[in-house]
Order: C-alpha cells, then structure tokens, then sequence
C-alpha cells in the first residue's frame, strides 16, 4: 500500500474502501514492520504532547527567548469566555491554541514539530478546538492524526515543508493543509473531499513569505498559527458544503514548491526582508541581539 502520490493515496482508498487515516496506518506499519497498536500508540503520546502544550499555555505565564511574544492564547481564550469573540467559540478556540503552541516552543517547552516547530500550532488549535466542541474521543483524534500526516508525507515527498526552502507556504500552508484534511474526514467527508479541502487551504496561503523578526520563530509565526488553523476550518468547510476545487492536491503541492523556490532568499527565512526588515523590525532585532 505504498503511495507517492496523491492520484496512487485516493487509488488505494477506493480500490479498499477506507479513508485516508486508514492508508495512512496501513503504510506506517509497512515501512516501520511495527505492528498496528505500536503505531497508533507513538501517535498518542504525540497527541497527549500536543493537548499539553496547550494547557500549559492557559495555565502558565510564558515568554519567549526573544520577549516577542507570551500571554497572547490566555488573552484571546478569555474574550471568548467573555462572549465578546467575533470569530466564536470554535474559532476562538482554535486560534487561541494555536498560538499557544507557539508560546510554549519559543519558551523551550516540548512541543510536536506538525510539520514543524513554527508550525506546530495549527493543528493542535484546529484538533482540541473541534474536540472539545463534538466531543470526540481521543481515540478518533489520533486516528486523524494519521490523516494530517499522509498530507505532510505527500508535501515532503514531492515539495518542501521549509520556509528556507519555500518560504512561510512551505511550513504554516501545509500544516493548514495537513488539519483541513483531517477535518474533513473528522466530518465524515470522502477521502476525495479530504485532499480538495487540502489543496484549497494551499491555495489560500501561496505565496506566504517567511520573514521572522530577529530570525526567532514568534513573530508574525505566532499569528500565522491562528491564521493556518482558521484557514484548515474554513477550507474544510467550503469543501464539506459540497463546493468544487479545481486543482487537484498533486498540482497544488508543485505549485507551491515553484511559488516556493520562486521567492527571493530575503523572503525565505533569513530575516532580511518583509516585516524582519521594517524599522520595527530591525529595531526590536537590536534590542534582542
């Protein structure tokens, strides 16, 4: 049940009739010769990690190593709770976890790089948000997880999950891409549904520069979290109302990997241009440095 693509991952699906959690199992315990309850066990100390990282954001006072950023998913979290949310109470929520995560990596805390540390909010947002509004078990979460990570296998193999590499695409748009997929199957879409929701949520986000104020992985990375997890939703929504995409997840994925090595090196990671290089920037970088 190997898979490279996303045309050969939607073939094995049909030919079986399983979702893509289920391929996705089916191929770890192929490459890794564990068996299924080992897997799925690595899966869940993984997800255990990411439900912590959240609450440790909403029960401590954090701060980063560059003093960017700390406190932001209390404050958002609590103008829910105040009824005061313009996003409600399932989008405050997951951008308040989102950016969370984000608090706890830059103050050293563990953290699941999803698909990588400055990304890592977004699908622990998108994931415990939903969770905890349907009450989903912890067993069906994991499950999903192993959605998220077929759609990160995908990118990996056939593009870059980098922002060196592809800029802030590269990292927070596939792990937008990566939750709307899972949240489609968590929905109860088509494995079909599950990599359209995909490709959208990596059209929505094409282009997205990297461009870390100081070289440090809080700001804008920390605001671009809550922006990758509302993105996941709102792109697993369109697709789930039945809406067409009309670039297949294996076109999407090249073309954010040219849109990727198309950008300038200043826009990929290296602090030398965009908001890194505003007079704010350079300012807050002096102060730090």
């Amino acid at each position: 049940m190997e898979f490279k693509y996303a045309s050969e991952l939607i073939e094995i699906c049909q030919k079986n009739n399983i979702p893509i959690s289920e391929a996705m199992i089916n191929y770890e315990m192929l490459i890794s010769q564990k068996t299924r309850e080992d897997i799925i066990s690595q899966m869940a100390y993984s997800y255990t990690i990411m439900k912590k990282a959240v609450q440790r954001s909403l029960n401590e006072d954090l701060k980063s190593i560059g003093g960017l950023i700390g406190g932001e998913a209390k404050k958002i979290l609590n103008r829910g709770k105040n009824n005061k949310s313009v996003c409600g109470t399932l989008m405050n929520k997951a951008i308040s976890y989102a950016m969370g995560v984000l608090e706890v990596n830059t103050s050293m805390g563990l953290i699941v790089a999803a698909p990588t540390a400055g990304a890592a909010g977004v699908i622990p947002g998108t994931f415990i948000a939903l969770q905890e509004e349907y009450n989903f078990t912890d067993e069906i979460m994991v499950k999903m997880l192993f959605n998220a990570g077929a759609i990160g296998y995908l990118i990996t193999r056939n593009a870059t999950v980098s922002g060196a590499e592809g800029g802030c695409q590269a990292e927070v748009g596939s792990a937008s891409a990566m939750a709307a997929s899972a949240i489609v199957e968590l929905m109860g879409g088509t494995p079909e549904q599950c990599l359209d929701a995909s490709s959208t949520a990596l059209a929505n986000m094409l282009g997205l520069v990297c461009d870390p104020i100081a070289g440090l992985v809080e700001a804008p990375c920390q605001k671009r979290n809550a922006v990758g997890a509302s993105n996941a939703m709102v792109s697993a929504e369109i697709i789930l109302s039945g809406i067409i995409h009309h670039v297949p997840f294996d076109e999407m994925i090249i073309a954010m990997y040219k849109v990727g090595r198309s950008l300038p090196f200043e826009l990929r990671e290296t602090a030398l241009g965009g908001i890194a290089a505003t007079p704010t920037g350079c300012q807050l970088c002096k102060n730090i440095l």
